[in-house]
């Protein structure tokens, strides 16, 4: 209990004196809203037990708003990372009274995205998604758009000129980046090959383009395989690295692009004693933190989820009062994680 913050803390923190403190969090005289936001924010950063009574001030005059989420396979510790973070973004905001709503798409199905963001269309103010390109969900967010529900697109860029914006990596890049990795640590040339979740994630291809352009600019003798489909799913990634390292016993690299890659991990440790296939995976999960450290995995490429989740939610705020129609693209840098940095 010593170490307790106490008012001095959110004091200096917020930049004001004990005594405004005070009176923001009981009330006897009036303090300026602004002054208690900044307050509230600084009681949030050092752990104050009196932030819920300052939130319950501000919450009196903010605007409540309902934010839609549509994510991917609960199952999988990524997408509930992903959750966590977007209620902790949306618990953060003390401009408004935010209330966050998030989904889980259990496959690939355009009719299944369609089927929640229709709903969430017209239970929200907002809606951030991650789904598959299709047109049948490029109306679907035409229609939302037309009903003043703007549309942020995340990881995937999916109906582009239509939603608002893109919040998510430079896929280009990240494809580009597994490569580099994969061709400056292979000892010898050979073969690779690379993983995408399938054909309508249009964040996959470009990955797969910046694989492919940079082994391609590289010219050290590296040759591509044919592209193959996971479904992100991890029975077919690991069945399908055992036939490719049976096929090509020069692999030298692989890329998994999207999901699935706790069976390319569980793939290289059956068919080799010690690591011998380079293989870039995205996003830490207590899986691929062990490839790396075991050795099998040489890079992880991950997204950055607390940032990601608040440039969305500031996104979905700020087009409330936004209606200028122009969609953007705003790109967050990767974390690169190699085994030296665990």
């Amino acid at each position: 209990m010593a170490n307790r913050p106490t008012l001095t803390d959110v004091a200096r923190e917020a930049g004001v004196s004990v005594t405004t403190v005070d009176r923001a969090l009981n009330g006897r005289s009036k303090v300026r809203e602004d002054t208690i936001r900044k307050i509230a924010e600084a009681a949030h950063r050092v752990g104050y037990h009196g932030k819920g009574i300052l939130q319950s001030r501000l919450n009196s005059s903010a605007p409540e708003l309902r934010l839609g989420f549509v994510l991917s396979k609960k199952s999988q510790e990524f997408y509930r990372n992903f959750a966590r973070e977007i209620e902790q973004a949306v618990a953060a905001r003390t401009d408004i009274r935010g209330r966050a709503e998030i989904r889980y798409a259990s496959s690939q199905s355009p009719a299944e995205y369609a089927e929640l963001l229709t709903d969430l269309g017209a239970r929200c103010d907002a809606v951030a998604c991650g789904a598959v390109n299709d047109q049948r969900l490029s109306q679907i967010v035409q229609d939302m758009k037309e009903n003043g529900v703007p549309v942020i697109s995340m990881l995937n860029d999916f109906a582009q000129g239509i939603r608002k914006n893109y919040i998510g990596l430079n896929n280009m890049k990240v494809g580009r980046l597994a490569a580099w990795m994969i061709t400056k640590t292979s000892p010898q040339a050979g073969k690779l090959a690379i993983f995408v979740g399938g054909n309508r994630w249009h964040g996959h291809d470009l990955r797969e383009v910046g694989f492919r352009s940079f082994v391609r600019e590289a010219g050290q003798g590296f040759t591509m395989l044919d592209t193959l489909v996971n479904l992100e799913t991890r029975q077919l990634t690991y069945e399908a690295t055992l036939d490719l390292l049976y096929r090509h016993p020069d692999l030298r690299g692989l890329y998994v692009a999207g999901g699935g890659m706790e069976g390319a991990i569980a793939a290289l440790r059956e068919a080799h004693e010690t690591p011998k296939v380079a293989l870039v995976i995205n996003e830490l999960t207590a899986e691929s933190r062990a490839a790396l450290i075991d050795g099998y995995a040489t890079m992880v490429i991950e997204t950055p989820l607390a940032e990601l989740c608040r440039e969305v939610v500031d996104h979905m705020v700020k087009a409330q009062d936004d209606d200028d129609g122009v969609a953007g693209q705003h790109f967050l840098s990767p974390r690169i994680i190699v085994p030296e940095l665990l």
